[in-house]
């Protein structure tokens, strides 16, 4: 039986696109309902991270695609 659960860093410079990367997967998954009104960078949860639009702790997600389960880690 194949493993059907893949592990996923995601790492770049600051302000390239990490979060926004995450953001898009989590949408394009179906965690979030078509008309659900749902804030941009949804894992910047400190209050920081909202007011200056970057992240600052890492956060991780786990998302269902398909058979596959994948983990995200967003730094």
């Amino acid at each position: 039986m194949q493993n059907m659960i893949r592990n996923v860093a995601i790492i770049a410079h600051v302000d390239h696109g990490k979060t926004t990367l995450v953001d898009a997967m989590l949408h394009q998954t179906g965690v979030f309902r078509a008309n659900e009104a749902v804030r941009e960078r949804v894992l910047d949860s400190n209050d920081l991270e909202r007011e200056r639009g970057i992240t600052i702790f890492a956060k991780h997600a786990s998302i269902r695609w398909r058979d596959y389960k994948i983990n995200l880690i967003d730094t």
